[in-house]
């Protein structure tokens, strides 16, 4: 008979268990959006490219907080936009993905433009409309520590300072969306 698997806590770790807990925090605490690529390898930047494409999003996203909570930092982007996004700082008091990082709830939109929430910052930087938006909340080591988000963009014109989506509008997304995203993060 085989021997019966044994996950009970190690008595040994008991008298080190603060210490141990105190230098998780640190990693943890250490994790900023300009070492955050670090933590990226191949097999998960194949699941989260994976899970974008699932959904048919345009742009896949890893915000992490920076070190002084204050901003949501752009510290991963799969679409073609990369190099205009990844950086980009959106401010923890405004947008759907700040809104994700406060109440730790997953947020699945399409007509996103239309939601008065929503942070135009950085489609204005783009000149696109988010037209649809998946954002979760992405842990590591128990704490939350910024968003995973997928969008669908549309082409824009600016009209009476908005910016207005061209037809063909994308898809967008559907609630059973959110699974995969959720699943990734």
């Amino acid at each position: 008979m085989p021997s019966r698997l044994n996950i009970l806590p190690d008595q040994r770790l008991l008298d080190v268990r603060p210490a141990l807990q105190e230098y998780l925090g640190r990693i943890g605490k250490g994790i900023t959006p300009e070492n955050f690529a670090d933590l990226l390898d191949s097999v998960i930047l194949g699941l989260l490219n994976d899970s974008f494409g699932r959904v048919a999003a345009h742009e896949g996203s890893i915000w992490v907080l920076d070190a002084s909570r204050e901003f949501l930092v752009n510290a991963y982007n799969s679409g073609p936009n990369s190099s205009k996004i990844v950086g980009f700082r959106q401010p923890i008091r405004q947008g759907i993905i700040s809104m994700v990082v406060a109440t730790e709830q997953g947020f699945v939109e399409n007509e996103v433009y239309r939601n008065e929430n929503h942070s135009k910052l950085l489609d204005n930087q783009l000149g696109m409309v988010t037209y649809a938006m998946i954002a979760v909340p992405f842990y590591f080591l128990s704490d939350c520590r910024g968003v995973v988000s997928c969008v669908q963009l549309s082409q824009a014109k600016k009209e009476g300072g908005q910016l207005i989506p061209l037809e063909p509008l994308p898809g967008g997304f559907h609630f059973e969306s959110l699974l995969p995203i959720q699943q990734a993060a």
